[in-house]
């Protein structure tokens, strides 16, 4: 059980009957009346988020979320498969549970696959991914506005915009949060 009082970010709870992960929260003591957490959740199965303040004494559970490495191994038609480092044991996931989440993701490369309760809910791809492109417009010369860029498309089918000098053959970094082009690799 975890108090209020104790909440931080990124702390899962059970909350109404659902798993709720924690972005924000806030101590809160107002000049006239009692102190409150003012904090704003995040169900993590459906992903909705919501506002709601609590006492500093209410206790909630802690929900486990377990978060393990595994390989990404290919698509077949909507199911994507994954491999355990580990045990070797192979599961299926749907494309509704995956999302956008592996469009900056090769084949064989590391993901770690959320669940709760053996319930898998979520894939979260490696902070940082490094690509080839694959197509792209070249950049014309004079054309050099502060900050210019074009769209480009990677090798695994995703579309990043980058600076005009980044070419077709080009290794790029990019941050798979904001799908933003870092650097050349």
């Amino acid at each position: 059980m975890i108090s209020a009082g104790d909440f931080r970010n990124g702390v899962t709870i059970e909350y109404n009957g659902n798993v709720c992960q924690i972005i924000e929260f806030q101590h809160v003591k107002p000049g006239k009346g009692a102190a409150f957490v003012r904090t704003k959740l995040k169900d993590i199965i459906n992903g909705g988020v919501t506002e709601q303040s609590f006492r500093p004494t209410e206790k909630f559970p802690q929900a486990r979320v377990d978060r393990k490495d595994m390989q990404y191994l290919y698509q077949d038609g909507d199911l994507y498969n994954f491999m355990d480092n580990e045990s070797y044991e192979q599961i299926s996931l749907t494309g509704d549970v995956v999302g956008d989440s592996l469009k900056f993701v090769k084949e064989n490369e590391t993901v770690k696959v959320n669940s709760y309760n053996g319930n898998v809910f979520a894939v979260e791809p490696p902070l940082f991914v490094e690509l080839e492109i694959t197509e792209t417009e070249p950049g014309f010369k004079g054309d050099t506005a502060t900050g210019a860029t074009k769209p480009a498309t990677v090798e695994t089918g995703a579309t990043v915009n980058v600076p005009l000098f980044v070419e077709i053959g080009n290794v790029i970094k990019i941050d798979t949060r904001t799908g933003e082009y870092l650097s050349r690799a």
